[in-house]
């Protein structure tokens, strides 16, 4: 059967979607089809992919309005009667077709302050730790880095606050440190100032786009507002420590 699949090209200065008619078959995904058109219609379409299996987080696209990796969107998925648009992410800036630079968020990745563990504390040199305490931690650690929650958060999406907020994978990788058992840095006047936690607002659409279902707002956000809350905001808190003169 025939599907019609209307591509973004163009490039940072302007650019136009473009219909392209092509034959698909049972199995196929987006990036089957692209490829497709690709090689037979457009040599020149830029797209970036890698794996092809899910785990690279190279083919993030927005497919029918949506943000999702192009290689796990089943054409049988899709409403094949309409043209199906494929357009690139609109957080970051846009290279050329489907390609955007998101170099930003290994930026990002840089300015958060690294792991700190204490002291060993087994003769041997080791740690002893819980293994809730591990597992709490390791939901995070799927993350593919394909920056999808990052395109459909609005802070980014809309607002274009990249330089005060850095976004829900970062703040998933700022909970995978804060909430290590071992962990003795203190992110908390980061996650306020520079980092910008308090311009999410909770609404759960970073969790939706996730291809590894992680909880990102339930279990990693949440949590770390929590933190700057009891912080920052909580008075017997601040109380206690202007006694303690810290």
């Amino acid at each position: 059967m025939k599907a019609t699949f209307s591509i973004w090209r163009g490039d940072a200065q302007g650019g136009a979607f473009r219909d392209y008619p092509t034959e698909v078959s049972e199995g196929m995904v987006v990036l089957d089809a692209v490829h497709r058109i690709q090689s037979e219609q457009a040599g020149d379409l830029a797209v970036r992919w890698n794996c092809k299996a899910g785990k690279c987080g190279s083919c993030s696209a927005e497919i029918n309005g949506l943000p999702r990796l192009m290689c796990m969107t089943r054409l049988s998925d899709l409403p094949l009667e309409n043209p199906v648009t494929v357009a690139p992410m609109k957080a970051f800036p846009l290279l050329r077709d489907l390609v955007t630079d998101v170099s930003w968020n290994f930026a990002v990745k840089k300015r958060i302050k690294k792991f700190k563990p204490r002291p060993p504390d087994a003769p041997d040199g080791t740690w002893r730790m819980a293994q809730a305490d591990i597992e709490r931690v390791q939901e995070f650690r799927k993350c593919i880095e394909c920056f999808l929650c990052q395109d459909v958060c609005h802070v980014l999406r809309e607002h274009q606050l990249h330089d005060k907020f850095i976004g829900p994978r970062f703040f998933t990788y700022a909970a995978a440190l804060e909430m290590h058992p071992l962990d003795t840095e203190d992110r908390v006047e980061e996650l306020k100032e520079a980092q910008g936690i308090g311009f999410c607002n909770i609404t759960k659409c970073c969790t939706r786009v996730c291809p590894e279902e992680i909880n990102i707002t339930d279990n990693a956000i949440i949590p770390l507002k929590e933190r700057v809350v009891d912080r920052v905001y909580d008075p017997l808190t601040r109380l206690l420590r202007i006694l303690r003169g810290s």
